[in-house]
Parts: structure tokens; C-alpha cells; sequence
């Protein structure tokens, strides 16, 4: 198990955390739920006897982006965690090459548009290494939060990066979740997007049953299992890169107020902490517990 003083170990180490607790396990949330549950009522906006519900059926999406809206891209990323295995800040050595194991096996079959390579950490050859920062792919060492709560442990063994040939279809492996999975393209078919990834959350999910008869932790109360309770439901960030001159002349703060109004949150596009460039903005839903893939 993961005591505690483990789990709270961003906030004892940072004064800047907007959250600053993560759970080692599944346990963890029952355990420490007098912890846990105050905080992730507060963040998501729900109440103490709150249920969740999944709905990842792309055929009730009836709306698109408007074609004529300066959108750039389209990402969808979700985070799906295998039952019996710790959540990053607790799992061991064996249970990370277990869960890397597993998604090889998975990513192996994957057909059509889903097909790829699966490129470990370790011993990655450094072509293919500057290709994946080329393309903005990979992900590294050195997240203060990420190895204060011991989530770099035994680096870089057990996680790679997998992508399509068309490098529309992601999965990042055993970064702060088990499985981080990501839908992407240029422009605003957010439809598409969507799709793909419903697809590729099926092959996963499919392909780990079979080997190892696992499912996903998913609870009935809190949803699909993360390290991070921010990402506690849906595990879902759907975003557009998007320009915004006008919101930047107005500046970032009345933009910030804005989104809030319509429970979204923008971000520069370097990424949560990498700070702005320009007018174009990083905007993605703020929610992802209390509602299903479809609603947000």
C-alpha cells in the first residue's frame, strides 16, 4: 500500500499545487477516503452520494466544430488503469513491465488505422528517439510533481510510446497513468477524433481481457481509476488548439473567466505549466467526473 504521507508529498514539497494528492492504488480511494473525497467533491463539483456514468457511443454526437473557426488540431487523450496493478505512484517494478507486457500483446494486433510500432524507453535508439520529440510524442524525465510522488521510479524501464502509422492514434505507457490513450488530428473534426479513440479504447480493453481476463478499474461512484483525482470519471481532456486574437488583446485573465463561465479551461500550448505563445490557446473541458464522455 501507499501511506499517506506518499500521497500528499507534492503539497508537503510545493506551495503551488491545485490539487496535490495522488492515490497508489485503487485502495487508496477507499482508505483514505476521508482524505480523498472532500477534495474531489470540491474540484469536480459534486455530492458526497454522486454515481458515475460512461458513454463513449461516438453515434449520439449530432455537432461538430464550425468548419470556418480558426481551429488547428483536435486531441482527445483518456487515461485507463489495469485492475490488479498499482497506479503510478505505487506500483512496483513487476507491475509496470506487467502492464507494458499486456499493451505490447494488445497493440500488436491492432488492425486498419489503429496499426503501429510500439517504441520502449529503454534502449530507444536515438533516430527514433529525436523523431518522437520531433513530433512532440514523447514524453520525459523530470517532472518535479511526477518524481516527488514517485512516479519516475526504476526510469525510464516499462514505458514506451506507441503511435499509428498515421500518428493520429497514441498511447503513452506507464507515465503518471498505466495507459494514457490519445486521439488527434489537424483540424476540427472533433467527431472523428472521437471515433478513433472509442475504437482504440475497445482494442485495448478487448485485448487485455483476453490475455489476462482484467478489465479496467472502473468504480461505480468515482469511474475509470487515475493516479490523479483531477482525472477521476471519464479520465477524458478533449481539446482544440484554437486562435484567439481577440481574447489576447482583452488578456489571459478575462479569457480565464470566460472559459470558466463555460466550464473549460485554456492553457498556453506548451501544455499545462510551459506557459503561452502568440493567440492561439490550448482549450479543453474543465470536467471529468459527474458527466459522461458524450455530454463533455
Amino acid at each position: 500500500g501507499v501511506p499517506v504521507s506518499k500521497a500528499i508529498a507534492c503539497s508537503v514539497e510545493f506551495d503551488n499545487q491545485h490539487c496535490g494528492i495522488y492515490a497508489g492504488d485503487w485502495d487508496s480511494y477507499k482508505d483514505f477516503a476521508d482524505v480523498f473525497d472532500p477534495i474531489i467533491q470540491e474540484y469536480h463539483g459534486i455530492s458526497a452520494d454522486a454515481k458515475h456514468t460512461s458513454d463513449m457511443d461516438f453515434s449520439k454526437i449530432t455537432g461538430n466544430v464550425n468548419p470556418d473557426a480558426p481551429v488547428h488540431s483536435t486531441r482527445i487523450r483518456v487515461g485507463r488503469s489495469i485492475d490488479g496493478f498499482g497506479l503510478s505512484p505505487g506500483i512496483t517494478k513487476e507491475q509496470r513491465l506487467g502492464v507494458e507486457s499486456l499493451f505490447k500483446t494488445a497493440s500488436a494486433n491492432f488492425k486498419d488505422e489503429l496499426a503501429g510500432t510500439y517504441y520502449p524507453l529503454t534502449g530507444m535508439d536515438e533516430t527514433v528517439r529525436q523523431q518522437l520529440v520531433d513530433d512532440h510524442f514523447l514524453f520525459m524525465s523530470g517532472d518535479r510533481n511526477l518524481t516527488v510522488a514517485g512516479m519516475e521510479r526504476d526510469w525510464p524501464e516499462g514505458r514506451g510510446i506507441f503511435h499509428n502509422q498515421e500518428k493520429t492514434f497514441l498511447v503513452w505507457v506507464n507515465e503518471e497513468d498505466q495507459l494514457r490513450i490519445i486521439s488527434m488530428e489537424k483540424g476540427g473534426d472533433v467527431l472523428g477524433v472521437f471515433k478513433r479513440l472509442a475504437g482504440g479504447i475497445q482494442a485495448v480493453g478487448d485485448s487485455v481481457k483476453a490475455e489476462s481476463g482484467k478489465d479496467f478499474m472502473l468504480d461505480e461512484k468515482y469511474g475509470y481509476v487515475h493516479s490523479c483525482p483531477t482525472n477521476l470519471g471519464t479520465g477524458m481532456r478533449a481539446s482544440v488548439h484554437i486562435d484567439l486574437p481577440g481574447w489576447t488583446a482583452h488578456g489571459v485573465d478575462k479569457l480565464k473567466a470566460r472559459c470558466e463561465e463555460l466550464s473549460l479551461q485554456p492553457r498556453g500550448t506548451r501544455g499545462e505549466s510551459g506557459g503561452q505563445t502568440g493567440h492561439t490557446y490550448d482549450i479543453s473541458n474543465k470536467h471529468r467526473l459527474g458527466y459522461s464522455e458524450v455530454q463533455l
